[in-house]
């Protein structure tokens, strides 16, 4: 090892559903970065050796996501490093991803305002993690009960929101049937002290009984209108012209006549 090794800083643990990435400062210049990451219980493992870059993709090393980890980024010269000699090396804070894994976006699949009812169907975010068969673990298979989804939703182009809270897949609210929601929804975890909510899915609104005005607004009628007069103006003052030019042209065919 070489003690005069710069070692690692800002060390950051970034996790979304489980997919958790390990970022680091400074770029290596003339050395190379190990990660070593130690559970409580599990065996050290090595990740990203002897990489030249400042973060390293850690998801298959807390797969026991209920423990608790750190991260040794050890500064290391070469693949022919003393064995004999532990390498300098910086530590990052504790992460256990149960309980600070960030909650990514439910994807909302389909909605429907039928008179005074809305009805949001939406499915779980996907992890890192796979069955025996292959097929990829939901954030609800492995949160089960501790996850909820809340619904925010708003009548349109106003302010007052509303919440509702589900376990299942499906939202399903009383509103006023004449008008137009929009609405959001939201993973949590009500029993974290810390990221209790997760990322929010991307707004949508309902357009039951929009009328043109409301969707595109006056600036359209305004095009519109504009566009009418022109053509009317068009189709009125055309035919006077071509007219005109029909009897001035009648009038110069004859004139040669009338001179003879």
């Amino acid at each position: 090892g070489n003690p005069k090794l710069p070692t690692a800083v800002n060390i950051t643990w970034s996790s979304i559903n489980f997919k958790t990435i390990l970022l680091w400062q400074p770029k290596p210049s003339g050395y190379f970065y190990t990660v070593e990451i130690h559970g409580q219980t599990s065996d050290t493992k090595k990740k990203c050796i002897l990489t030249r870059e400042t973060e390293c993709d850690v998801t298959d090393a807390l797969r026991n996501v209920r423990e608790t980890y750190t991260a040794h980024i050890l500064s290391v010269m070469s693949s022919g490093m003393d064995n004999f000699e532990e390498p300098p090396f910086s530590v990052s804070e504790k992460f256990t991803p149960y309980n600070q894994t960030v909650l990514g976006k439910p994807d909302i699949q389909n909605y429907t305002q039928i008179s005074s009812k809305l009805n949001v169907v939406f499915q779980d975010p996907l992890t890192p993690y796979t069955f025996p068969n292959g097929s990829f673990q939901s954030i609800r298979d492995i949160f089960q009960h501790d996850l909820e989804y809340k619904l925010y939703y708003w009548k349109d182009q106003s302010s007052g929101k509303k919440d509702a809270t589900t376990k299942s897949h499906e939202f399903e609210v009383s509103i006023d049937s004449t008008t137009n929601y929009c609405f959001y929804i939201q993973g949590t975890i009500p029993s974290r002290r810390e990221n209790r909510n997760g990322q929010e899915s991307m707004v949508l609104c309902t357009s039951v009984g929009k009328n043109i005005l409301d969707e595109y607004g006056p600036e359209v009628f305004i095009i519109i209108a504009v566009m009418a007069i022109a053509i009317i103006v068009l189709a009125v003052v055309l035919p006077v012209i071509l007219c005109k030019r029909k009897k001035t042209k009648a009038v110069r065919e004859k004139e040669p006549l009338n001179g003879v």
